[in-house]
Formats: structure tokens, sequence, C-alpha cells
């Protein structure tokens, strides 16, 4: 519908008075610019107060008329990322199937740097010297239970030492080659390991037969074993070291005494060697070989009144030891006792014949 067929087609403003209103309008506004933008800090300001209330009214003024071009400006960008939702989800899709791989890596490595970090604080005392070995292989049966390590001779490895990992003991070497080493497990048929209870200092031996969980013979005492008792390496026969632990006693169903082993918490692919041989590597051999009396050589010298003390008791001995040797020359010295006289004559014994 065009404007002349609207209710204002018969509506006729005179040209003149719109445009005297539009010059006043422009007139007042130009007033009012001017009154807020002079300077108050003359003497003779005499708009001052006028100008203050206009700035008042003005700033009311113009934050109800800011107010719908802020809300207006959030609702253009509300509406903006509505319509780029779609496209930033695609975008962050792709990014997150790119970082998939890479947060996986991040785990795997943390973990194996745990665990190196565990293995590499294990200290043992006296101190014994360690060989770090990765499992290579495993041999599982029903009667063999034993893996192949990436260590071998030419890190100093030797049949019968211990190996453990961060939790305990694990088992002992049986073979060895320059590159690798073969380790029986305390799980096996031929592991036989001597033991003692933690807290009856007991004696056994831990068995291996196949399950894992070895079995105790030939424990020894009353109520020497009760189940949660802690199991540690003897150290009986030189082979492994006193105090390794190894495992947690447990009442098995047929009745006999098991053991719940430490290294069973983890997985057995990173081991430690412990390059032990005997009892013997453990001490210092310029101790061993020293004399007896080579500690009094580092004696500090005495004082004055023990130097003192040291003359006297040697000068008593000396003269105890001279009063001895006079008396004994005394008495060498004295004439023997006279021989009683007898009261009748002693007859004289008959001849023999010739």
């Amino acid at each position: 519908m065009a404007f002349r067929d609207g209710p204002f087609e018969n509506l006729k403003v005179p040209l003149v008075w719109t445009a005297m209103a539009v010059v006043g309008v422009g007139l007042i506004a130009s007033i009012m610019l001017l009154l807020a933008d002079g300077k108050s800090g003359e003497a003779d300001d005499h708009f001052g107060p006028v100008r203050a209330g206009f700035t008042t009214g003005a700033g009311s003024v113009g934050g109800v008329f800011a107010a719908p071009v802020r809300w207006a400006g959030h609702v253009t960008e509300y509406v903006g990322g509505y319509f780029n939702a779609v496209e930033e989800n695609r975008r962050l899709k792709r990014e997150l199937a790119e970082l998939q791989p890479w947060r996986d890596q991040a785990i795997a490595l943390k973990n194996v740097n745990a665990r190196y970090e565990t293995l590499l604080g294990l200290r043992t005392e006296p101190p014994v010297a360690m060989a770090t070995a990765r499992s290579i292989s495993e041999a599982r049966g029903p009667f063999v239970n034993s893996r192949l390590i990436d260590a071998g001779s030419s890190k100093g490895v030797k049949v019968g030492n211990p190996v453990i990992n961060e939790h305990g003991l694990v088992g002992r070497i049986v073979g060895v080659a320059p590159g690798v080493s073969r380790m029986l497990l305390v799980t096996d048929v031929a592991s036989r390991i001597p033991v003692l209870i933690d807290r009856s200092d007991a004696r056994a031996m831990l068995t291996g037969d196949g399950s894992g969980n070895p079995r105790l013979e030939y424990v020894r005492g009353q109520d020497s074993v009760r189940s949660g008792d802690r199991v540690l390496s003897s150290g009986d026969g030189g082979g492994i070291p006193r105090g390794v632990p190894i495992g947690v006693v447990a009442k098995g169903i047929d009745g006999s005494w098991r053991v719940k082993l430490f290294s069973d918490r983890g997985a057995i692919d990173y081991v430690r060697v412990m390059l032990f041989e005997d009892f013997g590597q453990l001490a210092n051999p310029e101790t061993l070989n020293a004399p007896p009396l080579a500690a009094l050589d580092t004696a500090p010298p005495p004082t004055a009144d023990q130097a003192a003390a040291i003359g006297d008791a040697q000068a008593r001995r000396q003269a105890a030891t001279e009063e001895t040797a006079r008396r004994a020359a005394q008495a060498a010295a004295a004439p023997p006792p006279a021989a009683a006289t007898p009261s009748a004559p002693v007859p004289a014994p008959p001849e023999r014949p010739a």
C-alpha cells in the first residue's frame, strides 16, 4: 500500500515550519554540546551548575540508549557462535583424533619411567651391585616357569644371581650367555629358596609347584606361621642376601601354607639382577687381612696422668719381682736341717754268699 493510500494521505505539513523545527532542534543540541565541552577551571564560569546538571542528565540518558546497543552486540555474538558451533565441533574432533595417539604414548612412557625410577631407587644393606634387564621371552608350562632377559655375562651376570623387580624377589639365574640369561621363577617346580618369617624369625623352605603361590615347607616351631606374616629371604646357604622381600603367608585350599608373591603386583618385564655370589664379597678384604693389633698403632698417645699411673704400676710390678727373687735366693742359701739321731743302732744287713 502506497503512502498516499494510507491514513496519512490527507496530512499536509508546511515545509517552512518543518525547516524551522529542525533548525531549532539543531541549535538546542549545539548549545548543549558547547555547555558540556566548555572548560570548568575558569573563575568566571557562570554555567558550571548548568553544565553539571546537563552532564548528569546526559550520562543517564546515554546509559539508557547504550544498553540496547550492548544487548544487540551480545545477541550478534551469540548468534554468530551458534552458527559457527558446527565448524568448531568438527575442528575439535580432528584435533582430538590427532592427539589420541600422543596421549597413549605419553601414558605408556609415564608408566615406564615410573618403573625405571622405582628400580633405580632400590637399595640393599649392605649395598650390592645390580644390573638392569628386560624380559624378552617367556616359557610357561605345567612344570616350567622361566624367562629370558637381555643381560648376560657381559654385564657381570652369573649363575645363581637373584633377580628382583620393584616389589620383591622374582627368581634366580640358571643359565648365562654373553648377551642373555635364563631366569628361573620362584614358582617353578625346581625352585627352592630358604626363607624366614619376619614376625617369629622361623626358618622354612619356599618350594615352587607350578602354581602362582609357592608352598612353605619344613616350618619349625609352635605358632611360628600365621596368615599375613611377611616372608623374607633368610640368607642361608649364601645364595641370596638376607632380607629380600618375597611375599605374604596365606592358608591354601588344601590346608598348606602358601605365599602370595610381592612380585605379582606388577608385570615382570623390567627386572634387576643382583650381582651377588656369597657374603665374602660384601666384606672389605683389607679389614679381614689386617692384623688384630693394627688398631693399637692408631691409638692416641696417653696423657700425663695416664703415663704416671702406668709408670707406678710398672714400678710396683718390678719391686714385687725383685722381692720374690730375693726370698728365693735366701731360701736356697740356708743350710739343710740336721737329721734326727736314732735311739737304737740299725742292724747291718746279712752278708750274701759269694
